[in-house]
């Protein structure tokens, strides 16, 4: 019978004269350490070399020879190869860590630090996704007496990104404040609301909402501050709501809505204008959506400016911003975390009685979104 196939049980021995040929270089020789290798162990003997951990007994051959992410394959009793981390891995502080399928998401609502940690796939394994989002800002008051209403705050300035690279390093969140609102007076002018504070991820910075301007009296300018989304100008003749200041690209917001005789201008939005106030309080412009955390949340909407006697205040911009007042009532604040401007103050209805005050902005928020697995 012909024997077609030799297995190793009719083996019993052989001669080592009788081998011939050569081994590949690579296990001509076993590389013995006390510790496993690492993905940037990089042999001279390149594929194929062989490591002998001496601590543990186990045995890996290199099966992937690529600089600096070499493939460890583990062939012997043990378990567990040597590979390079394929996705990102992240720690944070003061963050809120949630898992949305393949992607974690991380909120701070207050300031904190992100530390990456990088993989080698091309397309997710050091890029992330953010919002990064400034507090917003204070809306302006009337004055005493028979007046007009003050500007609505504007929005916080608004930026985001879906493939923002990092290294391996810890990056600084800041997570800025919203403003005050306008809350004193003197018998001739309301007062302005004050800006938000600045939100930071790593190298990104968002500026916060521009403070609404105060009801000034006939024919006096107030306008509302510059900031990621400008601040409405207060209720009058001439005044007019500044716009989003610095300039940046991509945009953080819009401007802020002009004063009329009575109305404040509406702050300005991520998504639009303020309104003018002409006949009634300016609305806040409108904030944006996004679904960063799975669910669609709008932020960055603008203060509603206020307005003199029994007229409407202006409505909140969409996204957390506060409705102005009237009739001398006090605006509504902006929502906490969504970046909204603060509502404008309305004008009172009688001489001497007090005006209303402007409320306070919203403050911001840092959202990171990275791929896990």
């Amino acid at each position: 019978m012909a024997i077609t196939k030799v297995t190793n049980s009719m083996i019993e021995s052989v001669e080592a004269s009788k081998l011939t040929g050569t081994l590949p270089a690579a296990l001509q020789s076993i590389t013995k350490n006390a510790s496993d290798p690492t993905i940037d162990t990089n042999p001279a003997g390149g594929l194929g070399t062989v490591w002998l951990n001496t601590t543990t007994g186990e045995m890996f051959i290199l099966t992937d020879a690529t600089a600096g992410a070499n493939v460890w394959t583990n062939i012997g009793e043990g378990s567990g190869g040597v590979a390079p981390q394929v996705y990102m891995t992240a720690t944070n502080t003061n963050g809120t860590e949630t898992t949305q399928g393949d992607f974690k998401v991380v909120t701070f609502n207050t300031s904190g630090t992100f530390t990456p940690s990088v993989g080698v796939d091309s397309t997710y394994g050091n890029k992330v996704e953010y919002i990064v989002l400034a507090g917003g800002a204070g809306g302006g008051s009337s004055q005493i007496g028979n007046s007009g209403g003050g500007g609505g705050g504007g929005a916080g300035g608004y930026r985001t990104s879906s493939s923002f690279t990092v290294s391996n390093a810890g990056l600084t969140v800041t997570v800025g404040a919203g403003g005050t609102g306008g809350v004193g007076a003197s018998s001739a002018n309301g007062v302005p609301g004050t800006s938000g504070s600045n939100s930071v991820f790593s190298t990104i910075t968002s500026a916060g909402g521009g403070g609404g301007g105060g009801y000034g009296g006939p024919y006096a300018t107030t306008t509302g501050n510059a900031g990621g989304s400008g601040g409405g100008g207060g209720g009058n003749n001439l005044p007019m709501g500044q716009g989003n200041t610095p300039v940046t690209d991509p945009s953080q917001g819009n401007k802020g809505g002009r004063g009329g005789y009575y109305g404040g201008g509406g702050g300005g939005g991520a998504a639009a204008e303020g309104i003018t106030g002409t006949g009634a309080g300016g609305a806040g412009g409108q904030g944006t959506a996004n679904s960063i955390t799975g669910v669609s949340v709008t932020r960055a909407g603008g203060g509603g400016g206020g307005y003199h006697n029994s007229g409407t205040g202006g409505a909140g911009g969409s996204g957390g911003g506060g409705a102005g007042g009237n009739a001398g009532a006090n605006g509504s604040a902006g929502s906490v975390n969504l970046g909204g401007g603060g509502g404008a103050g309305g004008g009172s209805p009688t001489p001497n009685v007090p005006k209303g005050e402007g409320a306070n902005g919203g403050s911001g928020t840092v959202i990171i979104r990275y791929k896990f697995q």
